[in-house]
């Protein structure tokens, strides 16, 4: 399968171009790279004291004329995984962006999987679903909200993508009978791939990116990394040392026994790095508190770096923080001096909005309630898209989240039959929230719970939004309990449904799973003005939004629905797909065939669950009669009251 390099940035995803089908290399040193070497960035201190000049130098960003040569920092974990790798490869992308830089992400996934399609939830949390339909891992959804940018399925590279890729290369006889072999066919691959990906635009406004970040999964050590690592070896001198930055991430830990923080476990780590021919030229130690200077400086001196080298991310009250924490140990002035960026020592405008969101995310008091209904409540990660939808959307309105995860089998009679203690525990949690969210899913294990919280919240209208699965059952539990069609159901759950409200699309193909889903950015067109979601969305005709479903409502139901007040109000551009559900005469009951979790960020919150957590503190009717605008003050302040008094939003873009 040869990697699509994207014409376009932004939801763009139409035409092509093959980026890895054997063809000439684009150097990372070639035209660009000669144009820098023969005329370098003349500093700021030498500019012309014009208007323009001034702000640049005053925001901390020189902008150079001069193309930049492409800029690689490669992100590696030791000692153990899932110490927040993602966050930080995103936090510094983050950063460099601040500096007024074009930044991109690759996500290496060492895994024989061709994508993350058909993983369990439990295996590696979400399924992240980009604009072209990629189903990749979870962190480019990290990259994607703290960027601000759209990536593409090629952002994530598996091992199962390289070697189809160099077997369908041997097959088609593109190596002319030689061995094919780990070195340096598959390292070359690598190579290639990152290389013409790291072109792609990403952001929007068609311009190459000028940084990528590229985080490989896993830790060193890991069998399945040992091809990208040796890959990486090569690839650092063939894009020279001031265009290639290695940045290593290790755990510090401190047992309890002792209360010492550990270094001995990041020494090795770094040792195992340096066997294989890498070097860090930065170490960022995680740790659950604050890292003591002694243990810094005995870092500093074993693993063969100078003390600022060494970056201490400890534990904190939420992911805003850490962009903060790099800037603070001087990351930006780092970078300027090691991969020659043409910026100033510290960052500008988007980082203070960063700070900004970190602080007022620490001094909110108001709680807001909402209960997760969901199957896959055990491993957080499941539904982190979710999570983070939800706090984006929080935070705009000075709330603090309360989400209270619910496994919906809990909420069935057999369970209060088995376990009548978390049978009443779940209840007594779903009683108490303030709205009711029941996302995505697959299979009929614990749809009972989902449809019996589904009807809790419309009979008692407490506001609700259904995602994706969330819809269907919702228009199940209409038909069930409203029009009184007690065999309604969904062919997902019983093929022979003798009232099938949700049925199979036509060009689903049951013989496979991976890749047979509706995927990717699809067109919703408003077919009412009088919708609550299209006024949340501007009052536009129609919206863009990520869809990853097998299954749709029956379109030869929808009259008799919509005669007894359930609503479809979206339609996809031929009027035959049902997108958005909303309840007559209810607070707030929405459902979207959709997901759009996956475009949420942190300055701009998905307008559904915006309309949830509105709703849930009684603020949804203030908001529209206002034209649906929260005030920056609303936004940044320091309060956490329940005042609506100036409810008119200025959209705060990325820039």
């Amino acid at each position: 399968m040869h990697p699509e390099a994207r014409a376009g940035g932004g939801r763009d995803t139409g035409a092509t171009r093959d980026t890895a089908g054997g063809g000439p290399l684009p150097s990372p040193t070639g035209e660009r790279g000669r144009a820098s070497r023969r005329s370098s960035p003349a500093p700021p201190a030498t500019l012309r004291a014009t208007a323009a000049a001034k702000a640049q130098i005053l925001s901390g960003c020189w902008h150079s004329a001069t193309p930049l040569p492409m800029k690689y920092i490669l992100v590696t974990g030791g000692v153990i995984s899932g110490i927040g790798k993602g966050i930080i490869a995103s936090s510094i992308g983050t950063i460099l962006k601040s500096c007024g830089l074009r930044v991109t992400a690759i996500k290496i996934d060492p895994y024989i999987n061709i994508d993350a399609g058909t993983f369990s939830p439990y295996e590696h949390g979400e399924v992240f679903v980009l604009n072209d339909g990629g189903e990749v891992d979870l962190d480019l959804g990290n990259y994607e909200r703290f960027l601000d940018i759209n990536l593409y399925k090629d952002n994530n590279i598996t091992t199962g993508k390289i070697y189809q890729h160099v077997i369908n290369k041997e097959r088609r006889g593109d190596y002319l009978g030689k061995t094919v072999q780990v070195v340096p066919h598959i390292t070359d691959a690598v190579q290639e791939w990152v290389m013409n990906q790291a072109m792609v635009p990403v952001d929007g406004h068609k311009e190459e990116p000028q940084i990528c970040v590229i985080e490989l999964g896993g830790t060193i050590g890991d069998i399945e990394g040992m091809p990208f690592v040796e890959a990486f070896r090569q690839f650092q001198f063939k894009a020279k040392r001031e265009n290639f930055c290695n940045i290593h991430v290790s755990l510090v830990p401190q047992p309890s026994a002792t209360g010492e923080q550990k270094t001995k476990p990041t020494q090795n780590s770094v040792r195992a790095l340096r066997g294989l021919g890498l070097s860090p030229d930065l170490i960022v130690c995680r740790s659950s508190t604050p890292i003591e200077m002694a243990v810094k400086e005995k870092i500093s001196m074993f693993c063969h770096v100078n003390p600022e080298q060494v970056i201490c991310i400890h534990d904190v009250s939420s992911t805003y923080r850490v962009p903060v924490l790099l800037e603070e140990q001087g990351i930006v002035k780092y970078f300027k001096e090691r991969l020659d960026l043409p910026i100033g020592d510290s960052a500008s405008n988007l980082l203070f909005k960063w700070r900004n969101m970190a602080d007022r995310y620490e001094r909110l008091q108001k709680t807001c309630s909402i209960a997760l209904v969901g199957k896959y409540t055990k491993l957080r990660d499941c539904y982190a898209s979710v999570f983070k939808a939800l706090e984006h959307s929080a935070l705009a309105i000075n709330r603090k989240l309360n989400l209270m995860y619910i496994d919906s089998i809990d909420l069935e009679q057999t369970t209060e039959t088995e376990d009548p203690v978390k049978f009443h525990e779940a209840w007594q949690k779903l009683c108490k929230a303030d709205g009711v969210l029941v996302p995505g899913g697959f299979g009929i294990r614990g749809t009972l719970g989902k449809l019996q919280a589904i009807s809790w919240a419309r009979s008692r209208k407490i506001p609700f939004l259904g995602v994706c699965l969330g819809m269907q059952l919702a228009v199940i539990e209409f038909a069930r309990n409203c029009l009184n069609l007690k065999d309604a159901d969904s062919t997902e759950f019983e093929p022979n449904a003798h009232v099938p409200v949700v049925i199979d699309m036509p060009e689903h193909n049951p013989g496979n799973l991976g890749g047979t889903m509706r995927l990717g950015i699809r067109r919703t067109v408003f077919k009412t003005e009088n919708s609550i979601l299209r006024k949340l969305y501007g009052d536009v005709p129609f919206i863009e939004e990520r869809h990853r479903h097998r299954y749709e409502v029956n379109p030869s139901l929808i009259n008799q629905l919509e005669q007894n007040d359930l609503s479809f109000v979206g339609q996809d551009v031929d009027g035959e797909r049902m997108e958005i559900i909303e309840l007559a005469n209810h607070p707030y009951f929405v459902g979207v065939q959709f997901h759009p979790e996956f475009s949420s960020r942190p300055m701009k919150p998905s307008p559904p669950y915006l309309g949830l957590l509105l709703a849930a503190t009684g603020n949804l009717n203030a908001y529209l009669l206002q034209g649906c605008k929260l005030s920056s003050s609303d936004r940044y302040s320091d309060a956490s009251d329940d005042s609506f008094s100036e409810p008119r939003i200025a959209e705060l873009e990325i820039s």
